[in-house]
């Protein structure tokens, strides 16, 4: 079994904990089902957010989905002009057997485009 990192995003169409919680729930869910992974799996997860999200911590919405016994963070990205706003990433940090080229990278809605190299 290997330690493997699994990268994601999502752009949020408003700062709003409900909302919030929607989208992170729906970008973890992804991460896992198309990662062929389960709570079990995970070994950490960071999260970052845009400085414009201030309705809650993205965590939160992982605690929901009942990831209770793993280690998370959040960090506010850099500001940086131009860059997409409101946009939660996520780095998981996993067990798994797939290789490193098996991992699928989970970049939803328009937060697409910022890996077009790798997003899914």
């Amino acid at each position: 079994m290997a330690v493997r990192a699994v990268r994601g995003a999502v752009q949020l169409e408003r700062d709003d904990a409900e909302h919030m919680d929607a989208r992170v729930g729906a970008l973890l869910t992804a991460i896992l089902e198309r990662n062929g992974l389960t709570a079990d799996d995970l070994i950490s997860v960071w999260f970052t957010a845009t400085p414009d999200l201030h309705s809650d911590f993205p965590a939160a919405a992982a605690r929901k989905l009942g990831i209770v016994d793993v280690p998370l963070i959040c960090a506010q990205e850099l500001d940086i002009t131009g860059a997409m706003p409101r946009v939660v990433r996520v780095l998981a940090h996993v067990e798994t057997d797939r290789t490193r080229a098996d991992i699928d990278h989970v970049y939803l809605g328009a937060a697409a485009a910022l890996r077009k190299d790798i997003a899914q």
